[in-house]
């Protein structure tokens, strides 16, 4: 589990924006820059060349669904 206190003030180092936890991936997403940042053994890992980049459908949707909810 990732500290809230950290990821409150943790921000992307590409956009400066907030990020999610997403605790199912173990990463950090940042929706503005487009990237998931990994959480290897509890720490972040904030480089850009480590990061994933987002697909349209987790830019678009902040649940991280594909597909609507029925």
């Amino acid at each position: 589990m990732l500290d809230k206190r950290l990821l409150s003030i943790l921000v992307c180092p590409v956009s400066k924006a907030s990020l999610e936890y997403d605790r199912e991936q173990q990463e950090l997403v940042c929706r503005a820059s487009g990237l998931a940042y990994p959480i290897r053994d509890g720490i972040p890992v904030m480089l850009e060349s480590e990061a994933r980049r987002l697909s349209v459908d987790e830019k678009l949707d902040k649940s991280g669904r594909t597909s609507p909810p029925q």
